[in-house]
């Protein structure tokens, strides 16, 4: 066995069908771990099924410390039918608090960011983290 050494190149697994569930990613990240570095690997799901925080745990768990998100779910896949839109960063930065992950990302930052580029593109905001904070007030150390 051998492994792929790409300097500074990152490989992202991103499985096209979007109601990929976490039993499919655990094998399939075993499979490209065994040829590919952990520190060069990253995670992109999409959140049709609302599968990609089980995904993007489940990838946590195996080694992978990057995730691709987009803020507020914008985004789409044009390659998979039926796919709604990425994983909203809001999302992904509440679920990594709660696991007590730091990530240097500034949630009421994303939020806002959300909000004003959701406002100007005349959409819902894809998050539902964003939705939910918007409504009430929450504890500071959940944001």
């Amino acid at each position: 066995m051998f492994k792929l050494m790409l300097p500074w190149v990152q490989l992202c697994i991103r499985p096209t069908d979007p109601s990929t569930m976490s039993g499919i990613v655990i094998p399939m990240l075993e499979a490209v771990i065994d040829v590919v570095p952990l520190e060069q690997l990253a995670v992109h799901f999409h959140d049709t099924y609302k599968q990609a925080l089980s995904n993007i745990l489940a990838s946590l768990q195996m080694g992978i410390g990057i995730v691709d998100s987009s803020v507020s779910g914008l985004g789409g896949c044009p390659y998979a039918k039926g796919a709604s839109g990425n994983v909203a960063t809001e999302d992904v930065v509440y679920m990594l608090n709660g696991l007590r992950v730091e990530t240097n990302v500034d949630l009421r930052k994303v939020m806002l960011a959300g909000d004003f580029i959701c406002k100007h593109l005349g959409w819902s905001s894809g998050s539902k983290t964003a939705i939910a904070l918007s409504r009430t007030t929450v504890h500071a150390s959940k944001l």
